[in-house]
């Protein structure tokens, strides 16, 4: 009976939920350029060039992440952690009808990178995280266990798979509007009401479902509630998402340049606030930051690509 519906899950991988046309996996194209990171909600900013990339629209779903996680168990990838299904799942469980669509959470850092070339992996593309054993030997990390190999990893920016936004490309994407920029203090769309957060939620919502009323009878469809100007759902709110640097002050800078953290540290950068914080933590321009092997029931996933398509 497992194994029936676990064939079942895999064919419904990237499947249309009728309702709304959600899907996971959908992403949003964005156009890139410059910006100043950090404006109107940190005390030091810095002047930042993003090169074009997609971004999914929605947090990973439950649903989707077990899926792929299945798939790269069966194809030599071990995680530490299985995930769970929002704030109240049982860890690696089977997605339920009532529940697939909960933002996957207890998942650490490392399995968020991991799961990224997995998916990589399973869609024919190139992974983008890889360990440099020596001049000419790069290894696909496919082992969230081996975190010293994962500390020291590289991402190849121009692969064609999937990684996690860097700091840069996240403000960028919570913040972009149609004529430019937001305050990095309001949140993300700039609707407080929009905003999963500890005055209107108890837990984790479905994804892309704020601002829609909730009721346990009959909850939101995913996709269904209030995105920022660019499409994207639950930047602020939800899920506080994982992105790839270090975490430190941002260095002073004289002109506009890309720029992916620094080269170690003891902290990755997390973003966009959760569900258990009040909107004045939730600013688009906030920043969080985690021990990378930590992995809590408020700690969520958005993925990211390198593609040269325009928002």
């Amino acid at each position: 009976m497992k194994k029936c519906i676990f064939v079942l899950l895999a064919l419904s991988c990237f499947s249309v939920f009728a309702e709304t046309g959600f899907q996971d996996g959908q992403f949003v194209s964005l156009s890139g350029g410059d910006y100043i990171i950090g404006e109107g909600s940190q005390t030091y900013t810095a002047k930042r060039h993003v090169e074009p990339f997609m971004i999914s629209k929605t947090e990973i779903t439950y649903k989707f992440w077990y899926e792929v996680r299945i798939w790269a168990e069966h194809h030599g990838y071990f995680f530490q952690n299985p995930g769970q299904a929002g704030s109240e799942g049982l860890r690696g469980k089977i997605p339920g009808q009532s529940n697939m669509y909960q933002p996957v959470t207890m998942i650490n850092w490392y399995d968020a990178v991991v799961w990224c070339n997995a998916l990589s992996e399973k869609e024919g593309l190139v992974p983008c995280y890889v360990f440099s054993a020596s001049d000419d030997e790069e290894i696909v990390l496919r082992d969230s266990g081996d975190t010293a190999s994962i500390d020291l990893c590289s991402c190849r920016w121009n692969a064609d798979g999937y990684r996690l936004p860097s700091e840069s490309e996240w403000e960028y994407a919570a913040r972009r509007t149609k004529d430019g920029f937001a305050d990095g203090s309001l949140v993300s769309g700039g609707d407080e009401d929009a905003v999963w957060s500890y005055l209107n939620a108890a837990e984790s919502h479905i994804v892309g479902t704020g601002g829609t009323p909730f009721a346990k009878d009959a909850p939101p469809m995913p996709g269904s509630g209030i995105a920022n100007d660019a499409g994207i759902f639950d930047m602020s709110g939800n899920m506080i998402e994982f992105c790839w640097d270090w975490f430190e002050d941002y260095p002073e800078s004289k002109e506009y340049s890309e720029y992916y953290g620094p080269e170690l540290g003891s902290e990755r950068v997390m973003r966009g606030g959760s569900w258990n914080e009040y909107t004045m933590f939730l600013g688009a321009g906030d920043r969080y930051s985690f021990d990378p092997n930590e992995a809590y029931n408020y700690f969520g996933l958005r993925v990211a690509r390198s593609r040269q398509l325009s928002f």
